[in-house]
């Protein structure tokens, strides 16, 4: 048996970096494996993660409630699912998504559960 030697790596940017950088991983055939979106107190931090051939990529960048994201989708199509949930569960405006729900992509009770507005993460409104 083979066992091939896998590269985990991290690469910090700004959000005028996103579109460049997501665009040369598809130019170098990395294939998009998930985006995440985690409230540290009063800043989002969001991974968009890469695979390809053992080697899996994060890109991460860290935004406050302000800030909005270009859409990725146009790079990769399926991005259109994880920045839909993101906007509806973090509150996180993402411009031009391929595919928008407009807010609509799930039933909830509670508006952005973990978005800006609520004193404690996760909490009711």
């Amino acid at each position: 048996m083979i066992y091939m030697e896998q590269q985990n790596k991290r690469i910090d940017i700004e959000v005028q970096e996103l579109l460049n950088q997501v665009a040369h991983m598809k130019e170098e055939g990395f294939r998009l494996v998930q985006i995440s979106c985690t409230r540290l107190l009063d800043v989002f931090e969001l991974y968009y993660s890469f695979d390809k051939e053992y080697d899996f990529i994060n890109i991460r960048l860290n935004i406050t409630s302000d800030v909005e994201l270009p859409s990725i989708s146009f790079i990769y199509q399926p991005a259109f699912l994880y920045e839909n949930e993101i906007h509806e569960l973090f509150g996180i405006v993402i411009n031009n998504i391929s595919i928008d729900y407009n807010g609509k992509l799930y039933k909830m009770s509670v508006k952005t559960p973990f978005g800006p507005n609520d004193s404690d993460i996760g909490g009711t409104k």
